[in-house]
């Protein structure tokens, strides 16, 4: 039976823990995201040594490696939570966050130290990595602990805002910074400013969790003695508990995890590097749909608590896996209607013998394609042109018609290094100028931009995100009993977002390389969507009614 204190609204002192601690979190987020928001300049900075496709896509995997850490993170901070507290634990993490941040401001380039630089950048990335892997959940058992009875789901979605909120003061501090000193300065030096800042903040996050109290529901099973002395071992090695953590992550935080990135960055991506919007423009519009949506978190998890987290999060993914393909497509005539118009009159194929193409993911920069197929492919590529495959007979030179126009590749294999320069200089122009001739444009146009279509496209990806994260947190720590809920939940939140999460943008942008199709990394999505919805509909409990003090 639920206690009267329990069913009681929240009081002044206990609100002021739960915003210090989210407002804590949002500093956290911002950390963490900045990298993401600006890897298009870093790929420039640190993987200079690549082609410029192949720079951008191991920018991404730099950006990935922090969320490939982040399952660590959970086991090793979620053990130390349940064993020593919640409190502490997240005060650790926040520094490792915050200083490994405040280093990439002043890493050297590669241009500067070579190859050192962007070992060093991972390094630091996997450090915050594994940090926010113990930050997460730490602030979500903490918040959910101290929420009233009846108001986890109203409760924690204020904390669900700080990723968001997080990523909004990044781009809005990248914003500041960019029209201050100018895109060239901010290219050159300026973009190692916003992480420069983050001492600042660092600072800031660190007073406020040191007046921080400890969880009361981990103060009481600390003072029956009932803690656990192993919760790795509890939450992973009795079936009894393993079956719902695999639940948790298959049946809830993989759908999660596709959904949050696609609407927080794969759309960003896509707008700068397919549909060639320029960064600050598409950054603004990102940031505009932010503003709009983010108090959706709060309405998601405050219905949550009255007709339950499941409707409301497997409808989110239902959605998702129906809609991404029109929305983008959507996105693609509102951002940049040349382009759609061209794609439309002009459809570019590559006709190619298919035992010449190789997979055209090259992250190391170190594979020389040398094949007509392969060349024909990369120059497309590197003009971010949709295309369609078609399959030629053996042996014969592939070629890319754009409309009408029609374009021999050429082999690179027995040339020398100046007769393949010259060569790649005369195809890359010949292929420029028919493309300008089909009316397919370099960048995106401003003036011819539909801005308020965009915003509201965005805005839905993000009213996504809303259903499927607002309630999550609450229905992680209703899944677990407190001695081992932070060990617990951890574990398949963080392979939820760090693995099928921060692995979608990577993924997504190999697949459209290899495919040609600029729509075909949706399908990841989609299907890891997909499944959340089935395993979940099928195997998931409602927990809104749950007490999660019945059985300290």
């Amino acid at each position: 039976m639920v206690t009267t204190a329990r069913k009681s609204v929240m009081t002044a002192e206990q609100r002021k823990v739960i915003f210090a601690s989210s407002l804590g979190t949002v500093f956290e987020w911002y950390d963490f995201y900045l990298y993401g928001a600006l890897a298009e300049i870093i790929a420039r900075q640190f993987f200079s040594g690549l082609d410029a496709g192949s720079a951008f896509v191991f920018a991404l995997l730099a950006f990935a490696a922090g969320f490939l850490v982040r399952p660590f993170g959970a086991l090793l901070f979620g053990r130390l939570g349940d064993m020593i507290g919640r409190k502490y634990t997240f005060l650790v993490t926040i520094v490792i966050m915050g200083l490994s941040t405040f280093i990439v401001g002043f890493l050297p380039s590669y241009a500067s130290i070579g190859v050192a630089a962007p070992i060093i950048l991972i390094a630091l990335r996997m450090l915050q990595g594994l940090a926010l892997g113990g930050e997460y959940g730490g602030a979500a058992v903490y918040v959910a602990e101290h929420a009233p009875h009846g108001k986890r789901g109203a409760y924690t979605a204020w904390l669900q805002t700080t990723a968001t909120l997080g990523l909004l003061l990044s781009l809005l501090v990248i914003l500041g910074v960019r029209t201050a000193i100018g895109e060239a300065a901010f290219a050159d030096w300026g973009w190692r400013i916003p992480f420069a800042l983050s001492i600042v903040l660092l600072a800031v996050s660190v007073y406020i969790r040191l007046s921080l109290n400890e969880s009361p529901a981990f103060e009481k099973i600390k003072a029956k003695g009932k803690t656990s002395r192993a919760p790795l071992a509890e939450s992973f090695g009795q079936w009894k508990n393993l079956k719902v953590v695999m639940l948790a992550l298959v049946g809830l935080a993989a759908g999660q995890a596709a959904v949050w990135y696609l609407g927080h960055f794969y759309a960003l991506f896509f707008l700068t590097q397919t549909l060639k919007v320029d960064g600050a423009t598409a950054h603004i519009l990102v940031a505009c749909s932010l503003i709009l949506a983010t108090p959706f978190f709060v309405v998601f998890g405050t219905l949550s608590d009255k007709i339950g987290r499941k409707p409301i999060i497997m409808a989110g993914c239902l959605l998702a896996a129906l809609t991404y393909f029109p929305a983008f497509t959507a996105l693609t005539r509102a951002a940049n209607p040349d382009l759609a118009a061209a794609q439309a009159r002009n459809k570019v194929t590559v006709t190619a013998d298919p035992r010449e193409c190789s997979f055209q993911f090259n992250p190391t920069g170190t594979a020389r394609f040398t094949s007509s197929c392969d060349i024909a492919k990369q120059v497309l590529a590197g003009a971010s042109v949709s295309y369609d495959n078609l399959a030629a007979p053996a042996g014969a030179v592939a070629r890319i018609k754009i409309g009408e126009l029609d374009i021999a590749s050429y082999s690179a294999q027995g040339l020398s290094a100046e007769q393949t320069r010259k060569k790649e200089a005369e195809f890359k122009k010949r292929v420029a100028d028919d493309l300008k001739i089909a009316g397919y444009p370099a960048k995106a146009d401003p003036a011819r931009m539909n801005k308020v279509k965009v915003t509201a496209i965005l805005f839905y990806l993000v009213l996504l995100v809303a259903m499927v994260y607002g309630p999550i947190a609450a229905m992680l720590v209703e899944l677990f009993p407190t001695r081992i809920r932070y060990t617990s939940m951890s574990l398949p939140y963080h392979i939820g977002n760090g693995w099928f999460g921060g692995l979608l943008p990577t993924t997504a942008f190999a697949i459209v390389a290899q495919t040609g199709n600029m729509y075909s990394g949706l399908w990841y999505p989609v299907v890891i969507a997909g499944i959340t919805f089935v395993v979940g509909m099928l195997f998931l409990k409602e927990t809104k009614d749950v007490d999660i003090y019945a059985n300290d």
